[in-house]
C-alpha cells in the first residue's frame, strides 16, 4: 500500500504507541485518585501537557486536552462567546473554514449571533485586510485557519493576530493542518485560542487540544467532576493523552528534517504532473502551502473513478477533505476559490508523508498517466 492522504489522518508513530502500552495494562490508575497508581497516571498527563505546549510555543497550563480538532473549534468558539456575548454578538470567519469552525458558526447565527464570511482570492488567502475591513464595535471573535485543509494555503495569521491584539478582540485559528507540519508558535502568531488533533501529526484519533492564552479563561463545555483544571469534565483518556504527547515530541525533534523532504518530493510530483498532463490545475496557493500538501485538478476527469483505480493499485489518495469525501460532488473550498464544476469534478488531493518515497511518488504518476490514457483525457504521447 502506497498511502498519501497524510491531510486526512497519520499512522500512529511506532514510539507514541509504545508510550501508550502501560497505561493500557499495568498502569490504569484513574489521574484523579489518591493513591499512587493514579499519582503516576497524572504525572503522565501532566507530562504530556508539557509536550504538547512545547510543539506550540505555550505554556503547559494553556493546554486543554479534548477528543480532537472537532471538539476544540466547537469549544473555542461556544466558550468564549457564552462570557462575550454582553459586548457584542457579531463573528468574523472564511468560508473556507473546516466543517468544524463552519457549522458552529451557522449554528450560533441561528441562536442570534450574526456572521461576516470572508471570500479568499483564487490561492485560498484571507487577506488581513478583509478582517480590518469587517471588524466592527461588536465583533467579540475572529476565527480564521491556519492551513486549509484542502488546498494547504497557509494563511497570514500573524498579521491578522497582531491586528487584533491591538483592537483587544479573540482571535481563534483551527491550526489542526498545521501543527506537526509547519513552526507554530502561538505568541509569534498573537492568537489567543488555538485547536489541533494528535491524529494528524502521529498521535492516535480521539485526541486533541485547545490552547487557551492563559491571560483568558473559557467556559466549560462539558461539565461533570471538573478535569482539566474544570474545563473539560470526565475521566482523562490517559493513554490517548501520553500517545499524544509522544507523537508530539517527535513532530517538534524531527520538523525541520521533515519539511524540508516532504516539500521536494511534493515539488517532483508537481513538476511531472504539471509536464505530463496538459491543463492540470493546481489549486491554492504556490507559495503559501503546506509542505506535503498537492491539490491538483483535472478537466474532464472523474474524481471518484481515478480514486477508485488508484484504490485498485494500491494508493491511497482522497478528493478533498475526509470529512466531506463522501459528498461529491462540490466543495465549498473549491467553490470559494472559483474553480470551475468540470475541474471540480477532476480532483485529486495528495498529501505526502516522510515516509513517501520518490519510487512511490513515480508509480502513482504512472498509475494517474495510465487512467487517464485509458479515459481517453489525455493522449497517449503524453504517457510514461
Amino acid at each position: 500500500m502506497i498511502y498519501m492522504d497524510h491531510a486526512a489522518t497519520t499512522a500512529l508513530h511506532p514510539s507514541a504507541y509504545k508510550a501508550m502500552e502501560p497505561y493500557l495494562q499495568e498502569q490504569y490508575g484513574n489521574p484523579s485518585g489518591s493513591y499512587t497508581l493514579s499519582a503516576q497516571a497524572k504525572e503522565a498527563v501532566e507530562w504530556a501537557r508539557m509536550q504538547a505546549a512545547r510543539l506550540i510555543g505555550a505554556r503547559p497550563e494553556e493546554i486543554y486536552f479534548t477528543s480532537g480538532g472537532t471538539e476544540a473549534d466547537n469549544w473555542a468558539l461556544r466558550g468564549m462567546l457564552w462570557q462575550t456575548a454582553p459586548k457584542g454578538r457579531h463573528l468574523i470567519t472564511s468560508s473556507i473554514e473546516h466543517p468544524a469552525v463552519g457549522n458552529t458558526c451557522r449554528y450560533l447565527e441561528q441562536m442570534g449571533y450574526e456572521v461576516t464570511w470572508l471570500q479568499p482570492d483564487t490561492d485560498g488567502v484571507i487577506h488581513p485586510e478583509q478582517v480590518r475591513q469587517a471588524v466592527r464595535g461588536d465583533t467579540v471573535l475572529v476565527s480564521i485557519m491556519m492551513a486549509n485543509n484542502e488546498v494547504g494555503t497557509i494563511e497570514p495569521i500573524r498579521e491578522i493576530g497582531r491586528y487584533l491584539r491591538n483592537k483587544n478582540i479573540l482571535f481563534h485559528t483551527d491550526a489542526v493542518q498545521a501543527c506537526g507540519q509547519i513552526p507554530v508558535d502561538v505568541n509569534d502568531l498573537m492568537v489567543d485560542l488555538l485547536s489541533a488533533s494528535g491524529h494528524k501529526f502521529g498521535g492516535p484519533k480521539g485526541t486533541g487540544f485547545l490552547y487557551v492564552r492563559k491571560e483568558l479563561s473559557i467556559e466549560p463545555l462539558i461539565f461533570g467532576g471538573g478535569q482539566e483544571r474544570g474545563g473539560r469534565s470526565g475521566t482523562e483518556n490517559v493513554a490517548g493523552i501520553v500517545g499524544l504527547g509522544e507523537a508530539a515530541r517527535q513532530a517538534a525533534g524531527t520538523l525541520p528534517y521533515r519539511m524540508r523532504n516532504v516539500q521536494m518530493l511534493r515539488n517532483y510530483m508537481l513538476h511531472r504532473l504539471e509536464r505530463e498532463i496538459p491543463g492540470l490545475q493546481l489549486n491554492g496557493s504556490r507559495r503559501r502551502r503546506l509542505p506535503c500538501n498537492l491539490n491538483i485538478s483535472i478537466k474532464g476527469a472523474d474524481s471518484r473513478e481515478m480514486i477508485g483505480a488508484m484504490d485498485k493499485a494500491g494508493i491511497c489518495v482522497s478528493a478533498r477533505s475526509a470529512c466531506s469525501s463522501g459528498k461529491l460532488p462540490g466543495s465549498h473550498v473549491l467553490t470559494a476559490l472559483l474553480v470551475p464544476e468540470e475541474y471540480q469534478n477532476g480532483t485529486l488531493r495528495i498529501t505526502l508523508g516522510s515516509e513517501n518515497t520518490k519510487e512511490e511518488v513515480d508509480y502513482v504518476i504512472k498509475t494517474i498517466l495510465e487512467f487517464l490514457k485509458k479515459k481517453k483525457i489525455i493522449p497517449d504521447k503524453y504517457s510514461k
